[in-house]
């Protein structure tokens, strides 16, 4: 499942749970999940209505206010728990974000730090919680729009200081962030830990179907011109070449019923250049990356610096396998970077079908031409088999696929 955050008035630690009992997570459940680690508190979550619109507002009702805790404290108190490897990586990871932004700003060492955001048990059950709901509803990927921030100041433990305050900024180094009209602080520290340990792409929504949409409350009047809430829209993924995701492009074909038969989907396009990698390796990384969900991988000869002979890597794949595959480039080749930037592309609609053919069933590729005309492309790797079974010239088995009646039929997968 895919999670797209619209921070459409920011986000805190209260909003995201709201939004994620909105999606389906029973609140009496993740304070079940919650209480055998810790104490002193308890979850209560109402609906409520911002601007007509129903949203959850969920509180973290602290009934022990003498705990006190250290970063170092709360890093012992998730890797001694038991939950599961997901919840505690991601967990860990929010937490530290924080504890490194405070640490830096007020001088303190880092396992010292010892402030609400990190030692209140609020913060605790929103971290934990969200990443349990998130586990719970199966999401696999997050994207998030551009973070919005407030403005004007709060007075905290340290004085009155402005909004944003310092920690949410320094958390929020190389995010994308906008402006708002917010007289008041919108995103709080463990809010933009959370959006940062979360999602992967900032911008706009992924492809995908959309399942359910939930909204999660703030309880601030923050004087803006939008509702003060989180949305959060649950989709699955969907591949662009698939039926029924057909886009009508300007000037594309049409058959009679007007369907469009070149279809609009938007890719990612890697790049990488290497000229201290052994070529014997470049078979195996293609074919790794490929195995991994590349849509294409292809070499090109380039000269380097120095004049050095190289090897200029280019890899297509979805946005949602982007960061899988700069992974596997930067761990299975030399290079120690990748260019990549986001690309529109159209291509013909096709779908996997079987060919009937002198040889029997083999498997296809039916691929609709702009006219509306259909041809059928045998899969090289079916041939390729037939060629050594039969122990023929490849070339024979594709004249004989390609001229004979019996392969105009066609059966679809």
């Amino acid at each position: 499942m895919i999670l797209y955050l619209d921070m459409v008035s920011g986000i805190s630690g209260d909003m995201c749970l709201g939004a994620l009992v909105d999606l389906g997570v029973d609140p009496d459940w993740l304070e079940a999940q919650l209480t055998p680690l810790f104490g002193g508190f308890r979850i209560t979550a109402k609906p409520v209505f911002r601007s007509h619109l129903r949203a959850v507002d969920l509180t973290v009702a602290v009934t022990d206010t003498k705990t006190s805790r250290r970063y170092a404290d709360i890093r012992a108190l998730i890797q001694g728990s038991n939950l599961s490897a997901y919840v505690k990586k991601n967990s860990l990871a929010a937490f530290e974000k924080i504890a490194k932004a405070e640490a830096a700003i007020h001088g303190h060492d880092l396992e010292d730090v010892h402030f609400h955001e990190i030692g209140g048990i609020d913060s605790l059950v929103d971290i934990l919680g969200t990443f349990l709901c998130m586990e719970k509803l199966g999401i696999t990927a997050v994207h998030a729009s551009a973070v919005p921030l407030g403005s004007g100041f709060v007075d905290c433990a340290h004085g009155r200081i402005p909004v944003p305050v310092p920690a949410t900024l320094a958390i929020l180094e190389g995010i994308p962030v906008i402006g708002s009209d917010a007289k008041t602080e919108i995103v709080t520290p463990t809010g933009a830990a959370l959006a940062v340990t979360l999602a992967t792409r900032f911008g706009p929504v992924p492809p995908m179907q959309i399942v359910k949409t939930g909204y999660g409350a703030g309880k601030r009047d923050t004087g803006a011109s939008v509702p003060n809430l989180l949305r959060m829209v649950l989709g699955k993924k969907v591949e662009t070449s698939e039926p029924g995701c057909e886009c009508l492009l300007k000037n594309a074909f049409h058959d009679r019923a007007g369907q469009a038969y070149i279809l609009h989907e938007r890719i990612a396009v890697l790049t990488t250049q290497v000229d201290d990698l052994n070529p014997e390796l470049l078979g195996f990384v293609m074919d790794l990356l490929l195995e991994k969900g590349a849509l294409d991988v292809t070499y090109t000869p380039v000269y380097m610096k120095k004049n050095r002979p190289g090897t200029c890597i280019e890899v297509l794949c979805t946005l949602e396998d982007l960061d899988a595959m700069v992974y596997e480039i930067l761990t299975q080749t030399t290079a120690i970077g990748v260019r990549y930037h986001i690309s529109d592309r159209a291509v013909l609609h096709r779908e996997s079908c079987q060919m009937d053919t002198v040889f029997g069933p083999v498997d296809a590729k039916k691929i609709k031409n702009p006219d509306g005309s259909v041809r059928m492309v045998p899969e090289y790797e079916a041939l390729a088999k037939i060629a050594r079974q039969q122990g023929m010239p490849l070339k024979v088995v594709y004249e004989k696929v390609a001229g004979n009646p019996l392969d105009r039929k066609m059966n679809r997968l």
